[in-house]
């Protein structure tokens, strides 16, 4: 019923094959759209690369969030290539390791700053950059995890930091709206990726949800793209500010 054809997506968050981000991406360019995807830097390009060349991706740059000299480059880069962006997905969470394995009060100031930096600023820079290349309305995207609205063990200081991201997402939502520009937060269950891995006990985690959720299966990279790509489409055009599971049904337990 709907298609993504001709529309300009950005995605940013791809790390390898297992990335959320990736399986946004492969949805978004299944259904027709024109892909713009990054890489962190030179150890990760090799990794993806070749996924977004068989993607057949127009624009594949580096993007560390940090570095706004990147973050400029990129966003001249899509101007001069299309003139405009329709999809925006962010796909980015970092914590420093002695941050995420301790206890929320303990985590230090800087690692507090660094993981909101990274996982929730960014977001914001990157709608403030896409906003003008949204002038008849568009989506923007970012992943949370319901250790957002729940204690979730080991989860640790990242529950804090999604749940500032969810935050953003609703008031970027109410800013935006008017502008035709929709802000979502989906919120996969338990998924293997390379972020989740330097979760403790993460195999632990993901046996009890897929034994609780009602559906009794994790979510997949593809389950997240399908209902990605639905966001970005036309018939999504009034749904914005919401935070979407995708977990089985695991999260209403």
């Amino acid at each position: 019923m709907f298609d993504l054809t001709g529309q300009k997506a950005l995605v940013v968050g791809v790390a390898n094959d297992q990335s959320i981000a990736y399986g946004c991406a492969r949805a978004f360019r299944t259904l027709g759209a024109d892909l713009a995807m990054t890489f962190l830097n030179e150890k990760a390009e090799p990794h993806v690369r070749p996924l977004a060349e068989a993607l057949g991706a127009e624009i594949i740059a580096p993007l560390d969030v940090r570095d706004a000299s990147q973050l400029d480059a990129l966003f001249a880069q899509i101007t001069e290539k299309w003139g405009r962006l329709d999809t925006l997905l962010h796909s980015i969470a970092f914590s420093r390791k002695d941050d995420l394995h301790g206890r929320v009060i303990d985590c230090s100031a800087d690692g507090f700053a660094e993981a909101m930096d990274i996982s929730v600023h960014s977001f914001l820079r990157l709608i403030r950059k896409a906003e003008p290349l949204m002038p008849g309305g568009g989506t923007c995207m970012t992943v949370s995890f319901m250790g957002a609205q729940k204690v979730v063990g080991n989860y640790g200081v990242m529950g804090p930091v999604k749940a500032a991201l969810e935050s953003v997402t609703r008031y970027a939502a109410a800013e935006l709206g008017a502008k035709g520009i929709s802000v979502h937060a989906l919120s996969p269950g338990p998924l293997k990726t390379r972020a989740a891995s330097g979760i403790a006990a993460f195999d632990a985690l993901l046996n009890d949800a897929a034994e609780r959720a009602p559906t009794h299966q994790l979510a997949t990279i593809d389950d997240v793209g399908a209902y990605a790509a639905f966001l970005a489409s036309r018939e999504a055009s009034n749904v914005t500010g919401a935070v979407h599971p995708i977990d089985g049904g695991y999260s209403i337990l």
